[in-house]
């Protein structure tokens, strides 16, 4: 697979980023595990600040990850910007960050700069947060309908306008549809959900969508909102709109069933680690990375291959050791079950199977190595 993005490396600004952090309850001694886990007897000796931005879509499920550290690592803050994926890969490439949360794999020119910020230790390139991105819409009175990848090619290209147009009839012949415009929400900022999506769209149905895979949105018009926040905020705000987003953040809004093979998908936890299972491994990837070819164009049952892999982003070596010491802790804790649990309980994602669990945990041992 070849990844294709447009890069936009600015300048840092010194804007204050949101901290996600969380006190513990508990004041009695802890220590650490390898994955940052509490365990009994004394205190862990972890402390400093981490800094980290990316991903909107990880939002939810950072909140759970820096609880669950800071819980057990009292000494320790962690900032985490949910600028959007776009902005974290420029900040953490510009080093800016500690850390970054990405929606998408790095590309070409990216890796490349990525060498540049890492020196010669290299990247570290990890999935660990798995959710399924959402066809969400908001339509009254109807709460679900079945959508095939075309027909969801042209909504989104603006080809279908109304949403009792006959190519979503005949996906939903049961379903009263409304004569309504359809109003198409698209992310304003660079964002790998945007990537994933129309890479999505770009497998399923080449012969309605002919645009370039890339983060940045490439039908103009319709509406359009900055993070996973504003199209929500966008959707929820127009009858007839629709939107692609995280399916952990859409709410009371409506959402739809896509085709795969002979069948139509609800989107679940269950089905996005289910395709995640069946993706290789990118290959010709540098060391460290474990960046993953998603299946998009599977016709296996129970699959939903609208699926959103997000990485953490980390250098193997850091110019301070400290800092090196807690990005580990922090993503090994992440990495961990107890990690997964907490993303899969604030955010709804799922877990990643023990099997890449391995993988990660071994990339990740090689921090400050």
């Amino acid at each position: 697979m070849k990844l294709q993005r447009t890069t936009r490396l600015v300048a840092l600004l010194a804007a204050g980023s949101l901290a996600l952090t969380a006190c513990s309850d508990d004041d009695q001694d802890t220590a650490t595990d390898s994955a940052g886990t509490p365990s009994e007897g004394s205190t862990s000796e972890l402390s400093g600040t981490l800094a980290g931005a990316g991903s909107s879509a990880q939002g939810a499920a950072m909140e759970g990850w820096i609880a669950g550290f800071q819980s057990a690592n009292e000494g320790v803050t962690i900032n985490y910007d949910p600028v959007g994926s776009g902005g974290g890969r420029e900040q953490f490439l510009a080093g800016g960050t500690d850390f970054g949360g990405s929606d998408a794999a790095l590309d070409e020119e990216e890796l490349a700069l990525a060498e540049e910020r890492c020196g010669e230790g290299g990247l570290i390139e990890v999935p660990l947060y798995i959710s399924p991105i959402a066809v969400a819409f908001n339509l009254p009175g109807v709460e679900s309908l079945n959508l095939s990848p075309a027909v969801i090619a042209g909504i989104f290209k603006q080809e279908i306008s109304q949403w009792n147009a006959p190519e979503i009839a005949a996906d939903n012949p049961d379903a009263e549809l409304p004569d309504l415009a359809i109003t198409p929400v698209n992310r304003s900022d660079e964002s790998g959900t945007t990537e994933n999506f129309v890479e999505y769209l770009a497998a399923v149905a080449p012969d309605v969508w002919d645009f370039e895979v890339s983060g940045d949105w490439p039908v103009p018009g319709g509406e359009a909102g900055q993070g996973t926040s504003g199209v929500i905020q966008a959707t929820t705000a127009a009858e007839g709109a629709i939107t692609y987003a995280d399916a952990s953040q859409v709410g009371e809004l409506g959402v739809a069933a896509v085709g795969v093979g002979e069948e139509f998908v609800e989107y679940s936890p269950e089905a996005a680690a289910a395709v995640v299972a069946n993706s290789p491994q990118v290959e010709g990837g540098p060391e460290g990375s474990l960046a993953l070819e998603i299946a998009r164009d599977t016709t296996e049952s129970g699959n939903y291959p609208i699926v959103l892999v997000s990485y953490q982003l980390a250098c193997k070596t850091y110019e301070d050791e400290t800092q090196g010491e807690l990005v580990k802790a922090f993503l090994e804790y992440v990495a961990s079950e107890d990690g997964q649990a907490a993303s899969q309980e604030s955010a709804g994602s799922a877990p990643i199977s023990d099997e890449l669990r391995t993988d990660v945990i071994a990339q990740l041992e090689q921090i400050g190595a």
